[in-house]
């Protein structure tokens, strides 16, 4: 089953906080959207940057066994950009 995502323009997302997670490795990636999803209020989007290779299948898994919503998924030059709305379940 593919994670939730949502065909949204990142230009148009309010992003209430941004989590720098380049050059952090696995599980670092993904404790830091962990701990900004619980700090975030419903509906609220975070931004993550992450360069782990293992980020881009880590983070969507996380976000799939959790009910949150992938918004937007980039692959920039060096990097992955996410931005994740908290969902409650």
């Amino acid at each position: 089953m593919p994670v939730k995502q949502n065909k949204t323009k990142t230009s148009e997302v309010e992003i209430h906080q941004s989590i720098d997670a380049r050059g952090l490795y696995c599980p670092i990636p993904v404790y830091k959207t962990r701990q900004a999803v619980l700090e975030a209020k419903s509906q609220e989007v975070i931004e993550i940057l992450a360069d782990d290779p293992a980020a881009e299948e880590d983070i969507s898994r996380w976000a799939k066994r959790t009910g949150n919503t992938i918004l937007s998924l980039e692959h920039c030059d060096d990097y992955i950009r996410f931005l994740i709305q908290k969902t409650d379940r």
